[in-house]
């Protein structure tokens, strides 16, 4: 899948720089070393597309899922790489599909609560199941985020 092209500013771009860095810095294989030059060269000019969006996107969902870029950068560089995340695709397909469940539970508002579990379905994979008033919701939540599994009424 190719990542359309997210603009870096500030602390966005000071943050996609130094991941480079860092990373470019202990990477061993040519191709992948490549990339990340390139992806440094982008990310100086402020727009990165094509691979180079493809190579941050990588970087980004790493470094936020690991806490190392809160660690390193505080919280005003974990937002900001978190903005620039959304605004790459795998971002941006997880924060739609936030909101799709977000109107999905919305529909249950103001029902009795009927039931409510949580199974774990896989390694960091979960289930989401509630049902109030004749509504059933199921929802998936896993490392590509919250989904909507099944909808019932």
């Amino acid at each position: 899948m190719s990542a359309s092209g997210c603009r870096l500013a500030g602390e966005a771009q000071e943050v996609a720089l130094a991941e480079a860095q860092a990373v470019l810095a202990m990477a061993r294989d040519d191709d992948y070393r490549a990339r990340l030059a390139s992806l440094q060269a982008a990310a100086a000019e402020g727009e990165v597309g094509g691979e180079d969006a493809e190579t941050l996107q990588e970087l980004l969902e790493l470094g936020l899922q690991t806490g190392r870029l809160r660690a390193l950068y505080g919280p005003g560089g974990e937002r900001a790489a978190l903005a620039a995340y959304r605004r790459l695709p795998n971002g941006a397909a997880v924060a739609e599909s936030a909101r799709e469940v977000t109107e999905a539970l919305r529909s249950l508002a103001g029902q009795e609560l009927r039931s409510i579990s949580l199974d774990a379905v896989g390694p960091g994979a979960f289930s989401l199941s509630l049902a109030a008033g004749a509504a059933e919701i199921s929802i998936r939540l896993d490392r590509q985020g919250a989904r909507l599994h099944s909808v019932g009424v």
